[in-house]
């Protein structure tokens, strides 16, 4: 009796536990795997604007970069006192609040009544991002100095 040509069961199998290993490997790449909990897939992509095409009167048309977000409102610190004066900040309920603090002073910035608080080092800044959830007029201060620099109205 003669033996025919071909592959034998070990053979075979090892070609398709290769080929599930390639497609495995192919899919994790492919979907950005990470071991990373925190960039999980399930997570939301963060979204950039849109970018805006025009047609000009000749009839051609050109794509022009999406805008800037608006620069946060700037409260500007001088000698541990807010330059023109105390700021007012006006926001809705809701809203998200955005603002940045310039100083020449090295303190804490403490937004009452939200109770946040951050340390500007001297000649530096902070950006205070959060969502306006409570309404009403609050303290912006230079916690050491006892100088309030802003006055953050939230309207509901």
């Amino acid at each position: 009796m003669q033996e025919q040509p071909g592959l034998s069961n070990v053979q075979r199998l090892a070609i398709v536990v290769g080929a599930i290993l390639v497609l495995v490997v192919a899919y994790v790449v492919i979907s950005g795997g990470s071991d990373d909990p925190k960039k999980d897939a399930t997570q939301p992509a963060a979204t950039q604007p849109a970018a805006t095409e025009s047609t000009d009167t000749s009839g051609t048309t050109t794509a022009t970069k999406p805008a800037a977000p608006p620069a946060p409102p700037t409260v500007r610190v001088v000698d541990a006192k807010p330059q023109g004066g105390v700021k007012k900040l006006n926001f809705s309920k809701g809203e998200q609040i955005r603002f940045r603090i310039v100083s020449d002073t090295a303190d804490e910035i403490h937004v009452h009544g939200y109770d946040l608080m951050k340390d500007v080092a001297k000649g530096g800044s902070v950006t205070f991002s959060f969502r306006g959830s409570i309404d009403g007029r609050f303290v912006v201060e230079l916690e050491g100095h006892g100088e309030q620099i802003a006055e953050l109205d939230v309207a509901p």
